[in-house]
């Protein structure tokens, strides 16, 4: 994508799944069946892609039943393509290190995949940057000044639940709604980086 400018720092995005399977035995042809892993898988393929490429400096944290986290960071992501299957193998093939994963230590899965066991407290404790909870009912971006390392926080199709809305409130810098209507989660991922990339939607 030519004319594309880097405007930022390190930009995250945390995806809570609440019922994405954390053993490795989902089929690729049914992802709507496994906790709607096609809706995370397309989150990730959104956050991480360009039209020709990926993006620099972005990381995304899939947070599966509150158990384990699987990192995407892109720059050192190899063999993602822009189809949720890909994204899914990743995730199934983080899963099949689960082993191996022990404390809070990372386990690189695939170059620029690795597999924590930790949740989601834990991991939004873990991370740098200004954090910002999507949500349909949050403060309009329009009214906010993009910050330079943007911590996206979203869920999948399920509301936060009551303990995730403590665990925001206490945490979150702002909840923020990035447009008029609600959109799914990987559409509100793919607007959130045209906030960032057009300073607040305010440079094309």
């Amino acid at each position: 994508m030519s004319g594309c400018r880097q405007l930022w720092g390190m930009r995250q995005f945390v995806i809570l799944g609440h019922e994405v399977p954390t053993e490795p035995d989902f089929a690729l042809d049914n992802l709507t069946g496994a906790g709607r892993l096609d809706l995370l898988a397309r989150c990730v393929t959104a956050s991480m892609l360009l039209s020709h490429g990926i993006r620099e400096d972005v990381r995304t944290h899939l947070i599966l039943r509150d158990e384990f986290t699987v990192q995407f960071d892109s720059t050192e992501l190899r063999g993602l393509h822009p189809d949720e299957r890909s994204a899914a193998a990743l995730v199934r093939t983080a899963l099949e290190e689960k082993e191996e994963a022990i404390g809070h230590i990372p386990v690189e899965t695939s170059p620029g995949v690795s597999l924590i066991r930790r949740g989601f407290e834990p991991t939004l404790d873990a991370l740098s940057g200004t954090v910002l909870q999507l949500q349909e009912g949050g403060e309009s971006a329009v009214d906010l000044a993009v910050p330079d390392s943007p911590v996206f926080v979203l869920s999948d199709h399920h509301d936060f639940t009551d303990s995730e809305q403590e665990i925001l409130a206490e945490r979150a810098d702002n909840a923020v709604r990035i447009g008029p209507l609600a959109l799914h989660a990987d559409h509100t991922v793919t607007v959130a980086h045209n906030w960032c990339d057009t300073d607040g939607y305010k440079t094309y």
